[in-house]
C-alpha cells in the first residue's frame, strides 16, 4: 500500500468531496449501518425502512458526539492533484490524504496519543521518509508522512494539536508535503482521512472546526472566552454544557445564524475578534488559549503585548501564513481548526 510520490506539476488543488450520509458513517467507523438497507412497500420493506431511519438517528448523534473538541487539524496547506485516498498508486492505492506547504511547516499531532513508531515509513510497508504512528486508544492510530524532522520521542506522550514534527520531502516523493492517514481498527486498516475527521469536526484541508454541545477541552475554553468578551459571563470551565450551548444559540440568533449550538464555519467568523498588539479582555484570554494549544507557553492574562505578538508570529511563520503579528480570520481559523 504505497503512499506513492506527491504530483506537484500540475498544482492544482482537488477540491473535497461531498461528504454523504455514508461517507460520515464511514469516518465514524459505522458504515455498516447502512449496508443492505431499502425501503420497499412489503411489511419486510416497511421494518427495513425504519431500521434504516433508527440506524441514522443513531449515526447522527454519533456525528455530533464525536465534534467534540478531541481532534485538530494536522498541518495547514493544500491538497495536491492526485493526493487523494485512493489515488492509484501502481499496484495498489494511495493510503492517505496529501497537504503540501514547504519544508519546515508545522506538523501538529491530530489528537491526543502515544508516538509508538519514530522510522523510517513508520515501520508500515510500502512508505518511506521519516514517519510517526500515533495510537488514540480503541484502535485508533494516525501517521505522518515524509517528515523533515521529529519534535517528539518514542513512547512519548502528546496532546491534540500538539507540535510532533516538520513537513518534509523524505522518502519517495516529488515535493514536500505531509501524508497523513487514518487507521481505525488495528494499525494497517486506513480510511479516508477526510471523512475521518470531518467526522469528527476537522476539516483537513483548513477550514473552521465544528463543535458541537457536549464537547470539552482547550477549543471549548476558547469559546467561552470569546463568549464572555460579547457579555455572556459564563464559567470558563472547558465544558460545553447546557449553560454555554445556550448561550452560544442566543447570539447565534442575534446575529441571524442557525441557533442550532455548533460553533462552526457559521458562527467562528463572527465570533473571533481581529486582534493586535495593545488589546487586551477575554477575547485576548481567547487567543492565549489557542496558541497554548499549539505549544506558545503564554500567560493568559488578557493582554496582548510583546510576549503575544511574538507567539502569534512565530505561529504565523512555521504555518506559512503572513507573519504580521495580527490575529485575524485567517490565523484563527487555523488555530482553532
Amino acid at each position: 500500500m504505497p503512499t506513492g510520490p506527491n504530483d506537484l506539476s500540475a498544482g492544482a488543488v482537488r477540491p473535497l468531496p461531498g461528504l454523504s450520509r455514508r461517507g460520515l458513517l464511514a469516518g465514524l467507523g459505522l458504515g455498516a449501518l447502512t449496508v443492505g438497507l431499502s425501503a420497499g412497500t412489503s411489511v419486510a420493506g416497511e421494518a427495513e425502512a425504519e431500521a434504516e431511519a433508527g440506524a441514522v438517528a443513531e449515526a447522527a448523534v454519533a456525528v455530533a458526539a464525536a465534534r467534540n473538541g478531541a481532534w485538530a487539524g494536522p498541518a495547514q496547506g493544500r491538497f495536491p492533484a492526485g493526493g487523494h485516498y485512493g489515488a492509484p498508486r501502481g499496484g495498489g492505492s494511495h493510503a492517505g490524504q496529501d497537504v503540501s506547504n514547504s519544508t519546515g511547516t508545522a506538523v501538529y499531532a491530530a489528537a491526543a496519543g502515544t508516538v509508538v513508531r519514530r522510522s523510517w515509513g513508520g515501520g508500515l510497508p510500502g512508505r518511506t521518509g521519516n514517519g510517526l504512528v500515533i495510537s488514540h486508544g480503541g484502535g485508533q492510530y494516525t501517521y505522518y508522512g515524509h517528515l523533515s524532522a521529529y519534535r517528539v520521542a518514542l513512547n512519548a506522550t502528546v496532546t491534540a494539536g500538539q507540535r510532533i514534527a516538520d513537513m518534509g520531502a523524505t522518502g519517495n516523493v516529488t515535493g514536500p508535503h505531509l501524508h497523513f492517514e487514518t487507521h481505525t481498527g488495528a494499525l494497517g486498516t486506513t480510511v479516508n482521512p477526510v471523512s475521518f475527521l470531518a467526522a469528527r469536526g476537522v476539516d483537513l484541508a483548513g477550514g473552521w472546526s465544528r463543535i458541537d454541545p457536549g464537547a470539552s477541552g482547550t477549543t471549548v475554553v476558547v469559546i467561552q472566552h470569546l463568549m464572555n468578551q460579547r457579555g455572556y459571563g459564563l464559567v470558563v470551565d472547558g465544558g460545553y454544557g447546557s449553560v454555554s450551548a445556550d448561550a452560544v444559540k442566543r447570539f447565534q440568533r442575534s446575529k441571524g445564524l442557525a441557533a442550532d449550538g455548533q460553533v462552526g464555519p457559521a458562527t467562528w467568523p463572527v465570533l473571533v475578534y481581529t486582534l493586535r498588539q495593545g488589546g487586551s479582555g477575554s477575547h485576548v484570554r481567547a487567543l492565549q488559549t489557542a496558541l497554548n494549544k499549539r505549544g506558545a507557553g503564554l500567560v493568559v492574562d488578557g493582554g496582548f503585548g510583546a510576549v503575544t505578538t511574538s507567539a502569534v508570529r512565530a505561529y504565523q511563520s512555521v504555518n506559512r501564513l503572513v507573519a504580521d503579528g495580527e490575529a485575524g480570520p485567517v490565523t484563527w481559523r487555523a488555530l482553532t481548526g
